[in-house]
């Protein structure tokens, strides 16, 4: 009897000719990375011979391939009628009894290995399926929790019946493939019970970036098809490579919350899955633990080090034994294909309106159009070419129409849901776990979203008008002055980290605070004695997860800093320490309890002179300990601490001895301690504030106010507020000139430089170490330089030949 199985054991990454890239890819894992520690489930393929001896056996071949000659390739009007008719020619026919008897065979031999009554997944995979050239991916079927040799031969025919699906056909169509050349191999795996506990993907690359320095985890509670078809939101995870490499303590670098609304399970009746309520008390956990996160991180490093390219991989926790493995590992097809990596495209809104609903955005550009609301696939003749499509979730069946949508908003899902694949696979702009488009949209209303403005999707109201700039890096030289960035969202780190700096000059920490955190860290600090209920209700709502709530600050600005030092290491991240004013910090939850109300805030109660004071040495000190997270539990010690507003010399003695105190001392692990200097003091006393720090920032709008005298938001004063000013530029120059006589690192941070070439060719031949620009500025700020450094040079040249 000619055998129509593989056995994983005999299968390897060279048969995809033979059992499709799904199964030779399983094969491979079982075959060579189980001795390595990455669980794969036991299983065995059918090969490409079955398929082929099944449809000439049947005498359905010349049927099922005459019809698809009559699809209608232009419009696929007929496409729907087409692909009926061939999946109906197949489900009519019976498997032939020498095949069904080499799958009874494998069933046998996985039931002996592993005693009793064994259940299976049987998944399709095609011939040509998950090669880097294209991904396949979730248009053929799946059936999961197959028990006994008959309901295993149903499936197995409801497979080779789904190699012809209308999604899977367009696409075959779209691709480029052959109906004719491509063949179903159907694998049949011990299956894990994953609707008792967790599943989920992991990319070895950040799938909206290519940033190839982190693992991306994400989990669901049950059945992996509600993260796959996008369903619900997902608990996400970054595990940075390198620190995961080194054996650091804590190599997690940042962690949302998902709100896993549903949990897919198997019908008590076992013929079928059912769609629950996942309990409140779950949704506000996290799926997996630390552990559990850094174990999936390392057996994604050990499958993409394997295959020598960044991977999709999904993998499934099963309830009865608590174990986690791998189900799935294909070529990631997005980021790793992406040609002319050196240009990037910058978008920027140039007006806003009325903010109609946000989620989660991907794409890093802006689409406009009619929103079309569409409930369903079945309707997609009404989404016209370039309209946005809004609708509650997409999955594989949405693929014929998602190429003519000019960006796509949906209410459920996450990063890794198929709208999201889809959409960065088209290049579309797309809005993914809004909650609530479809209702607040109306279907024909003209809107326009934003991906461009970090992390966070904007939907507005109307067509707005915006600005398109592409960038070649490779043409830009690099100055010798330290082009760096001005940073405050981690959720843009990674899109930053391609840009051409030389790493981040002031990484502003009051907006992990504001954004993330929300709380001011005295509330949690002394969240016990909080007198004030409701706000007590709100901190413990947003904290629930942590019995300690100064941990929640900790652990969260350790996240937002972590997160920008790992997009950019080894390269410096100079961390600014908190500088709200006491009217921004009462704005906080909890805040109004702790902070003086004062006439002139600007000039009060911030800076260094917290760090010291009772009002805040303990909020301070929440502040170290994160850093300090950061820098050793982390280990990303690139970070730098810079303290802002620090108004005398006693005052940074006094500074110095407090992050001493907190286990964070100059000198130590490398620390490096800097100080903005934005204060007419700071400029006269340079040479002795360098005894206490490693190196100046410049900040350009205090400075300039302090000398001037003049509020920098006085609109009726915006006349005097110049930073060309002569006496601002005197001191500018004063203090550059103190910092290079002691050896202190000096820069400065501000649009001016890209604003004014002028301004540039000042610093420059002033001697300033770099100069740090918002992201939006940073090109011009580097041709400004290069510029800058030419005349210099050039001028230099002339002088001496005088």
């Amino acid at each position: 009897m000619k055998n129509y199985i593989r056995h994983f054991n005999e299968i390897n990454i060279n048969d995809v000719p033979t059992v499709g890239g799904k199964n030779a890819s399983l094969g491979e894992m079982f075959q060579k990375l189980t001795s390595k520690g990455v669980q794969v489930p036991d299983g065995f393929a059918t090969t490409a011979e079955a398929y082929w001896h099944f449809l000439q056996e049947v005498h359905i071949k010349d049927e099922i391939f005459g019809l698809l000659e009559k699809l209608n390739t232009e419009d696929f009007s007929n496409l729907k009628e087409i692909g009926e008719s061939v999946r109906n020619a197949i489900l009519a026919t019976e498997i032939p009894q020498d095949i069904q008897d080499s799958i009874n065979e494998g069933y046998d031999t996985l039931a002996n290995k592993y005693k009793g009554d064994i259940s299976l997944a049987v998944r399709s995979s095609a011939t040509a399926e998950d090669l880097p050239s294209a991904s396949f991916a979730g248009q053929q079927d799946t059936y999961l929790n197959i028990k006994g040799k008959k309901d295993l031969i149903d499936a197995c025919k409801r497979c080779y019946a789904s190699l012809f699906t209308n999604r899977a056909i367009k696409y075959r169509e779209d691709n480029g493939f052959d109906h004719t050349k491509v063949a179903l191999s159907i694998g049949i795996q011990m299956m894990v019970r994953s609707d008792l506990a967790a599943s989920g993907v992991n990319f070895t690359l950040d799938p909206d970036t290519g940033f190839d320095q982190v693992v991306m985890v994400s989990s669901i509670y049950g059945l992996g098809e509600n993260i796959v078809q996008g369903s619900i939101n997902p608990d996400d995870y970054f595990v940075y490579k390198p620190s995961l490499k080194n054996g650091i303590e804590q190599p997690i670098i940042s962690r949302r919350l998902g709100s896993k609304e549903k949990t897919m399970v198997y019908d008590k009746t076992g013929s079928g899955i059912i769609n629950l309520d996942t309990p409140l008390e779950k949704q506000e956990q996290y799926v997996l633990t630390d552990d559990e996160v850094i174990k999936l991180a390392k057996w994604a490093m050990i499958i993409e080090d394997h295959y020598q390219h960044p991977m999709d991989i999904e993998w499934a926790k099963d309830g009865i034994t608590n174990e986690l493995f791998i189900v799935q590992a294909r070529p990631e097809t997005v980021q790793s294909n992406k040609k002319d990596k050196l240009k990037i495209k910058t978008y920027t809104l140039r007006n806003k309106s009325k903010e109609l609903t946000h989620g989660m955005g991907l794409g890093n550009k802006i689409a406009s159009g009619k929103a079309r609301i569409l409930h369903s696939p079945k309707e997609s003749d009404k989404l016209q070419e370039g309209e946005i499509l809004v609708t509650e979730r997409t999955n594989p069946d949405w693929d014929p129409i998602l190429k003519k949508a000019a960006g796509i908003i949906t209410n459920q899902g996450g990063r890794t849901s198929h709208a999201a694949i889809v959409a960065r696979e088209v290049g579309a702009a797309a809005i993914v776990g809004s909650n609530n488009a479809t209702e607040v949209i109306k279907d024909g209303q003209e809107i326009t979203i934003s991906c461009a403005e970090g992390d966070t999707g904007i939907v507005y109201d109307g067509l707005l008008d915006w600005d398109e700039t592409e960038i070649d890096l490779s043409t830009l030289g690099k100055p010798k002055t330290q082009p760096m960035l001005i940073l405050a969202d981690p959720d843009q780190a990674f899109k930053f980290s391609f840009y051409p700096s030389a790493g981040v000059g002031l990484m502003r920490m009051e907006f992990v605070i504001n954004n993330s955190i929300q709380i001011h860290p005295m509330a949690l600090k002394h969240f016990d004695s909080l007198k004030d209920q409701t706000v007590k209700n709100k901190i413990q709502k947003l904290t629930h997860h942590y019995p300690d709530k100064a941990d929640y600050f900790v652990h969260k600005l350790a996240e937002g800093i972590g997160t920008i030092a790992a997009a950019f290491y080894p390269k410096d991240v100079i961390v600014r320490t908190s500088d709200f004013k006491t009217n921004e910090y009462a704005n906080l939850i909890g805040g109004k309890e702790f902070e003086p109300v004062e006439s002139n805030p600007m000039l009060g109660f911030r800076g260094a002179s917290r760090y010291y004071n009772p009002k805040y040495q303990d909020a301070f000190a929440l502040e170290c300990k994160a850093l300090k997270r950061v820098r050793e539990t982390m280990g990303l010690n690139n970070v730098k601490i810079m303290i802002p507003f620090c108004r005398t010399l006693k005052e940074a003695e006094k500074v110095v001895g407090v992050l001493e105190e907190n286990g964070l001392k100059r000198g130590e692990n490398g620390l490096q301690l800097y100080m903005m200097t934005e204060i007419p003091n700071n400029i006269i006393l340079a040479e002795q504030f360098a005894k206490y720090f490693d190196g100046f920032s410049i900040g350009s709008n205090d400075l300039t106010q302090l000398t001037l005298g003049v509020d920098r938001d006085s609109e009726l004063l915006s006349d005097i507020f110049d930073i060309n000013d002569p006496g601002v530029k005197q001191m500018i120059a004063m203090v550059i000139e103190s910092a290079n006589k002691t050896n202190t690192k000096i820069g400065l941070c501000g649009q001016a430089p890209s604003d004014y070439p002028e301004f540039a060719q000042f610093l420059v031949e002033k001697g300033i170490n770099s100069i740090s620009f918002n992201p939006d500025a940073l090109i011009s700020g580097i041709k400004n330089i290069n510029k800058a450094e030419k005349n210099t040079i050039e001028y230099g040249m002339a002088e001496s030949s005088n």
